[in-house]
């Protein structure tokens, strides 16, 4: 039966494979953007913009917020599961 599956499903094969892709990409970018680091490394530069007057106290309120919101999500999914993979 595994063999016939297989035959009548190549057609899809490029679907199949286009979607690992799909969540393969996904994944790496949920790991960069729920990163510790990548998150501390922006509230760092957060930080120099405000210094600068790049940025105003109020725009920076609320991107700190957003960030240290990633950082609360980012130190749950890696307490849930000891490799950040689930949220």
């Amino acid at each position: 039966m595994g063999l016939i599956s297989e035959v009548l499903l190549l057609p899809f094969a490029p679907v199949r494979g286009s979607a690992w892709a799909i969540r393969q990409v996904v994944q790496e970018a949920e790991r960069i953007y729920y990163d510790p680091a990548t998150i501390r490394a922006e509230l760092g530069r957060l930080e120099e913009q405000l210094e600068a007057g790049e940025i105003t106290e109020e725009e920076f309120d609320g991107l700190e917020d957003d960030l240290l919101d990633r950082l609360e999500i980012a130190s749950r999914r890696s307490a849930g599961t000891g490799n950040g993979t689930t949220p």
